[in-house]
C-alpha cells in the first residue's frame, strides 16, 4: 500500500482536493476530523489540555472557542498545544493506516493541514501538495465569514511557506483554474501511482513548480 500525504496552506483547496480522492476511492483520514473526535471523546487529551491550559471543556469536550481566546492572548502555547495534540492524532493515523493495509487499499490518503510542520512528512511514500496563486489564496480566505486580514497572516506565520511545500512536495495540484482541472489532476496522480508512470502534474521537486513567493 502507497502511503500519501496531503496537504496545503490555509485557501488553497485541501479539503476539495481530499474529497476528490475520496469520489475516486482513495481511503482519506482526516487530521482535523480526527482531532474533533479526540477533542469531544479521547479523556486523557482532555485531561492533559484542562492541566496546560484551564477552564477549556464545554458539556465534556474540548471547546475550540475557548482554546482559540487562550492561544490569541499566548501564541507561544500553540507550541504546547501541538505537543499534546500530535501524539494522539499520529497514534490515530497509524492506527487507521494499518486497517487499510489489512484491507487490501492501493492507495491511502492522509489530509494534514501541518505536514511539514510537525515533520509527518517522513512517515509518507510520496506527498501531494495544493497550491494556488497568492492572491487566488487571499481571495478565498477573507471571503470567509470572520476572517480578517491580521488573522490570515497571523495563521500564514505559522505554516510553511507554499514555495518551499512545493518545492519539497512529490505532486502539486494547482487548484486555480477549475474544479475539473483539479480532479483531472486527481485522477493523473492516481493513474501514475497505481500503474508506475509518472503524470505530466507531477512538480518534479525544484524544476517544474511555479515559483509564486
Amino acid at each position: 500500500m502507497i502511503r500519501l500525504g496531503l496537504t496545503g496552506s490555509i485557501g488553497m483547496g485541501k479539503s476539495t482536493i481530499a474529497k476528490m480522492f475520496a469520489d475516486e476511492g482513495v481511503p482519506v483520514w482526516d487530521a482535523d476530523e480526527t482531532v474533533h473526535r479526540l477533542y469531544a471523546t479521547f479523556e486523557p487529551l482532555k485531561a492533559a489540555l484542562t492541566e496546560a491550559f484551564g477552564d477549556v471543556l464545554t458539556e465534556g469536550a474540548v471547546d475550540r472557542t475557548k482554546l482559540s481566546a487562550i492561544l490569541r492572548t499566548d501564541p507561544e502555547k500553540y507550541k504546547t498545544l501541538n505537543a499534546l495534540v500530535h501524539p494522539a492524532t499520529v497514534d490515530d493515523r497509524h492506527d487507521w493506516l494499518a486497517q487499510q493495509s489489512a484491507a487490501g487499499a492501493k492507495l491511502a490518503l492522509s489530509d494534514i493541514p501541518l505536514l511539514f510542520e510537525t515533520g509527518a512528512d517522513k512517515a509518507f511514500d510520496k506527498v501531494i501538495v495544493v497550491t494556488a496563486p497568492a492572491e487566488v489564496q487571499a481571495a478565498r480566505v477573507l471571503a470567509r465569514p470572520g476572517m480578517t486580514e491580521v488573522k490570515f497572516h497571523e495563521i500564514l506565520s505559522r505554516q510553511t511557506p507554499d514555495a518551499e511545500k512545493r518545492t519539497r512536495a512529490d505532486f502539486v495540484i494547482d487548484t486555480s483554474l477549475n474544479l475539473e482541472a483539479s480532479r483531472q489532476q486527481v485522477r493523473a496522480i492516481i493513474d501514475s501511482l497505481t500503474s508506475g508512470q509518472k503524470p505530466q502534474s507531477d512538480s518534479q521537486r525544484d524544476h517544474d513548480a511555479p515559483d509564486r513567493s
